[in-house]
């Protein structure tokens, strides 16, 4: 349903940097939708050219792409939010539906600075999304309709999984899947160093951790099964692998990493709720 929705609609993206350029390439490679359904507007005339040679439409002008869009994807930094927000109030409406991904700006924030009855979702995306991987919470506002979380999940789903979640659980999505590809980095890295601990050369052992880390999750995903049950299947009897899990409890490693996530999430709450300060003159 919401695949076949995007191909009706015209999608605008203000803001092409990382994230923004992924979500359009990602529509594009999974024929989510094609370019001439899509306009984006940035400031950089070196990334205009770079999208208009795959057939996106591009402007310095943010009202333009708002004017154009059906599905409009707010890609801009934080700082620049709210003078975005201006510019494009006029081109919104309820015939618009507003996605943003920008970090500890609320619903309601945006939802007032733009046209009465436009639709608006919050999702928080991460950066493996960059390879296809992502991992994107969605969050509802006011006027948002079933049909509307369908097609934005049609949208990420271009780059990802999805998940449908109460805006006040952004922030733990924010310390969970936001922040943890960061975790999951310094653990590739100390699993690298290991490998060259006991003698491997620096190179394969990074590529033995990364694609241990990545095959662990994908037979995860795939088998449905709880971790604990596939770490036991590996845990043979008095087994190396038993032997390196004691390590491992033995060193904290769960506590680090809850510590890890409960920290991030918390400062996610923190920056929020600077950022609301800020943008209220207080």
């Amino acid at each position: 349903m919401g695949h076949e929705r995007l191909k009706q609609l015209r999608i605008g993206v203000i803001g092409a940097g990382n994230m923004g350029t992924t979500i359009l390439e990602g529509l594009l490679d999974a024929g989510a939708a094609t370019a001439d359904q899509l306009m984006a507007s940035d400031p950089r005339e070196a990334r205009r050219r770079e999208l208009d040679e795959r057939g996106v439409r591009t402007s310095a002008s943010n009202l333009e792409v708002a004017r154009f869009a059906e599905l409009l994807v707010l890609a801009t930094k934080p700082q620049v939010f709210d003078r975005m927000l201006t510019e494009i109030a006029s081109g919104t409406g309820p015939d618009t539906l507003v996605v943003s991904i920008a970090a500890g700006i609320p619903i309601a924030a945006i939802e007032s600075q733009l046209a009465p009855g436009t639709r608006v979702i919050r999702t928080m995306p991460n950066t493996p999304a960059l390879v296809g991987a992502g991992a994107t919470a969605i969050a509802p506002g006011t006027h948002v309709s079933e049909e509307d979380l369908a097609t934005v999940e049609a949208l990420f789903s271009s780059i990802g999984i999805t998940e449908v979640l109460e805006e006040s659980l952004l922030d733990a999505v924010t310390g969970l899947s936001g922040s943890g590809p960061a975790f999951i980095f310094v653990i590739i890295d100390a699993l690298s160093d290991a490998g060259v601990k006991v003698g491997l050369h620096r190179t394969t052992a990074q590529r033995l951790a990364a694609q241990t880390v990545l095959g662990a999750a994908k037979m995860l995903i795939e088998t449905g099964e709880h971790p604990g049950k596939l770490k036991d299947m590996v845990a043979s009897p008095g087994g190396t692998t038993i032997a390196g899990l004691h390590t491992l409890e033995a060193g904290g490693l769960r506590k680090t990493l809850m510590d890890a996530v409960e920290n991030a999430t918390l400062r996610s709450k923190q920056l929020g709720e600077e950022l609301a300060k800020k943008r209220s003159g207080g």
